[in-house]
């Protein structure tokens, strides 16, 4: 049985890595008609790719390790620890990307 957990979670995870790899070729290759405003919006994007791709390496982690607890009191333990630093995670990429966004929009003078 935690066998074939595994083996989900990895096929999960390279399902999802071909789904982002392709996200972000795709971003790549985005063109705009201002070359300014192409280069920001492309840096908004790739840091947006990042940060998802950081947060599915995080969630793979978690369930590999899930599917390795002994019972469930090591499961809510561990399911506890990941949602404070999935929080905290979270609010430091949002503001992170809020200031990218902010500064990408604002009129350059």
């Amino acid at each position: 049985m935690r066998a074939l957990a595994e083996k989900s979670v990895d096929e999960a995870r390279v399902a999802v890595g071909n789904v982002i790899g392709t996200a972000i070729k795709t971003a790549e290759q985005m063109q705009t008609t201002s070359k300014s405003v192409q280069e920001s919006m492309q840096t908004v994007v790739v840091k947006g790719l990042d940060q998802v791709q950081e947060n599915a390496a995080a969630t793979f982690d978690f369930a590999q390790k899930l599917v390795r607890t002994r019972d469930l009191r090591e499961a809510f333990a561990l399911q506890g620890e990941f949602l404070r630093s999935r929080i905290a995670t979270l609010q430091a990429q949002a503001k992170d990307l809020g200031a990218l966004a902010q500064n990408t929009l604002r009129p350059s003078a």
